[in-house]
């Protein structure tokens, strides 16, 4: 028995859409919701079809109809959020203002506390995860037996048959040691955090090899200790103390660039124009208040969410996920610390 007033307009469905638009119903619900591939002028096709035929998409019934829940989990161990944050944020650009809910779950770096958090997700339904690593070292995997496609961010999982996303931070060294040489640097130094991280392994890696390359030879060995800006003070006098005419510093985190620019403004030395300062992560509360403003290899976390909700949106439409460890380039952002203001 119907339930619809007599004489009232019937309610536009997705398949009028995809009936006018000349495309299928799956189509248009992926061009409607920025899903899938889609050539770009059937997408055009597709909201110009909906918007001609006033259609107003049912989420719950889109929710039902495709056995999903449209909620997401996001575990992470990043206690601070410094990192996870940002990717949470690309994540839901990705997902949609208001079309999936993320669920964020703090494992606080415990492997217990890991698995009870994702049991509750689990037990939500959430229709895919995203692990959020709190360091870019390789971490153990969740297993292959999980109901929901799940993709690994920032701290790749161990197992080769699951998908993570990472920065590349061997490239991100290359390229900070590679503008310096642009500037002129040849006396570069390098000073990084705790060597037990494969991040301060693998910046220092593409340093090397950047100067390699070039003919360039590091001033001094690496000095590596701790992620702080106190660290970065101490190392930055020694630096100086052993070689007095270095002329670039290239610093293992922005924290650290910023305890080597007190140093050097103590010392009276003029940053850029002595002695020029590269940073890592472009952190808004590090850089943007240094002075000069510090220049950093940006990570783009945000690009490194959406791309992973992107795969499991892919995951969603059928799609299968791309194992092994899968590398975003960094992105070079020049401040007053290497080139001075004109």
């Amino acid at each position: 028995m119907s339930t619809q007033t007599p004489g009232a307009p019937r309610a536009v469905t997705l398949s009028d859409v995809a009936r006018l638009a000349g495309v299928s119903v799956a189509t248009a619900s992926k061009a409607l919701n920025g899903r899938g591939d889609v050539a770009a002028r059937t997408r055009v096709r597709v909201r110009e079809a909906a918007e001609q035929l006033s259609f107003v998409p049912n989420p719950m019934a889109q929710g039902l109809l495709a056995g999903r829940t449209g909620t997401v989990g996001l575990l992470t161990s990043d206690l601070q959020g410094r990192f996870v944050l940002p990717i949470l944020m690309g994540a839901e650009d990705a997902f949609g203002a208001g079309q999936v809910n993320v669920f964020l779950c703090d494992a606080r770096g415990d492997a217990i506390r890991e698995q009870y958090q994702l049991k509750a997700l689990l037990s939500r339904r959430v229709d895919g995860l995203i692990v959020v690593g709190s360091r870019t070292d390789a971490r153990p995997s969740l297993g292959q037996d999980l109901p929901v496609p799940v993709v690994y961010v920032y701290g790749p999982s161990v197992d080769p048959a699951d998908t993570s996303l990472v920065s590349d931070n061997v490239a991100a060294g290359r390229m900070a040691a590679e503008h310096l040489l642009s500037c002129g640097r040849t006396r570069i130094a390098h000073v990084t955090g705790d060597p037990g991280y494969a991040a301060a392994r693998d910046r220092a890696r593409g340093v090397r090899e950047a100067l390699a390359d070039a003919g360039v030879e590091l001033v001094g060995d690496v000095l590596a200790s701790e992620w702080s800006e106190a660290w970065g003070r101490s190392a930055s006098s020694v630096v100086l103390d052993r070689t007095p005419d270095v002329d670039a510093i290239v610093c293992g985190s922005d924290q650290i660039a910023r305890g080597a620019l007190d140093t050097l403004r103590d010392a009276g030395r003029a940053v850029p124009e002595d002695v020029a300062v590269i940073g890592f992560d472009n952190w808004d509360a590090m850089v943007e208040q240094s002075r000069p403003r510090l220049s950093s290899l940006d990570p783009n976390l945000m690009g490194l969410g959406r791309a992973a909700a992107q795969q499991v949106f892919a995951a969603l439409d059928g799609e299968r996920l791309s194992p092994g460890v899968h590398t975003q380039e960094p992105r070079l952002v020049i401040r007053g610390s290497t080139v001075a203001s004109r």
